[in-house]
């Protein structure tokens, strides 16, 4: 059994909670951890008996690592991502890929040209429910998609958003709900219900004191005609009382929170509509609370294990570069479309998004409150 030698670029909540995770992992060895601080970066270096950096280009060249695992603030993914790749390196990147989809272009394409594995950590892919619903979309259980829909409450407080200078910036982090709390569940609504290839969308910020967007509500188009509704708030509770819905033509897939349900049509909606020879003529529905596995490893040690597999043994990546991308996609959608206040085509305009976004860096201001945290929500980390 081989061992994949790991770097962390990102001493944050996150980036230690990596280095915990890592050690704990058979095939992979912490060998090198990264932060901007060097204090920072020497003090969890020594906690974890490896070398420190506190410049990420110098930790990648050092020959120490095989592989990164790029845990700093958003706008920086791309170069650190590419870098990685560019010099030999393996990459998994936090999420979200990168703010911009022309930034996640530049890692595809490197990942590519390099031959390298490229993962992002979209954790909630491990999730047996997830798994299940995959299962059952790809089974044609449902026929075609007709209608998606996608509800997202991520509660968070003022303090929250006060604990960086970076949060909630255009300059620091690139948008607000949408780039932040929202990938996870975008990824998980593409995987299940398709890639739009039209969204109009409205973005605003209703309740926090931020720059950025706390609250977004989107109609999707799709390639078949279907139409869908995407919304996400960080104003709502409970948090994490998600609803996704997938309708067919022969059935509806739906997840609230964290059970699974499947409606099966006696008769494709398409062909009963037509065939029926009664005015009140109806479809049978049975509704079935679909069972899925629960004592399962799930999280971002799972994707951490995968992405070594992958590297060691060639094994399928479970979020593949791509997949990251399609998200960014969608995001980019978004943010264009509430700017503009009307519809737009993906794939997004890259050009037109690179200026928007320059725009509104130039526009972000410093925040006047800061208290600055190192921490990540332990809601969210599975061990």
């Amino acid at each position: 059994m081989g061992t994949v030698r790991i770097g962390i670029i990102g001493m944050g909540g996150m980036g230690y909670t990596h280095c915990k995770n890592i050690v704990s992992i058979k095939e992979t060895k912490l060998t090198c951890v990264c932060d901007n601080e060097e204090k920072v970066a020497r003090e969890k270096g020594r906690e974890f008996g490896v070398e420190y950096f506190s410049d990420y280009r110098e930790m990648m060249k050092s020959g120490l690592c095989d592989a990164v695992i790029v845990v700093i603030p958003h706008w920086f993914h791309a170069d650190a991502g590419v870098f990685a790749l560019e010099n030999g390196l393996h990459v998994l990147s936090e999420k979200p890929l990168s703010v911009t989809v022309s930034d996640a272009d530049r890692m595809v394409k490197a990942a590519k040209q390099s031959g390298k594995v490229f993962t992002v950590m979209h954790q909630m892919r491990t999730e047996p429910i997830f798994r299940k619903a995959k299962e059952i979309i790809n089974s044609g259980a449902i026929g075609e998609v007709m209608r998606t829909l996608c509800i997202d409450p991520w509660y968070r407080t003022q303090f929250y958003y006060d604990s960086g200078a970076w949060r909630a910036t255009w300059k620091g982090e690139g948008g607000g709900v949408l780039i932040n709390q929202a990938p996870h569940t975008i990824d998980l609504f593409i995987m299940l219900g398709g890639f739009p290839v039209r969204i109009k969308a409205n973005t605003r910020t209703r309740l926090h004191k931020i720059e950025v967007e706390d609250e977004v509500a989107a109609l999707l188009e799709y390639k078949n005609g279907a139409w869908g509704y995407y919304y996400a708030t960080t104003c709502e509770l409970p948090e994490r009382q998600f609803r996704i819905e997938i309708v067919g033509d022969k059935g509806k897939l739906i997840i609230r929170g964290y059970n699974l349900y499947l409606y099966r049509y006696s008769a494709p909606v398409s062909k009963y509509t037509f065939e029926a020879k009664e005015m009140w003529a109806g479809i049978t529905v049975e509704k079935e609370a679909l069972k899925f596995k629960s004592n399962v490893a799930t999280g971002a040690v799972e994707i951490i294990k995968n992405f070594a597999a992958a590297i060691l043994r060639g094994e399928k990546l479970l979020v593949s570069g791509e997949d990251g991308l399609r998200t960014m996609e969608f995001i980019n959608a978004c943010i264009l479309s509430g700017k503009k206040n009307k519809s737009v085509d993906i794939p997004v305009d890259r050009k037109e998004y690179d200026r928007l976004m320059n725009s509104l860096k130039k526009s972000s201001k410093p925040k006047k409150r800061v208290v600055v945290q190192r921490a990540t929500d332990p809601r969210l980390i599975k061990k």
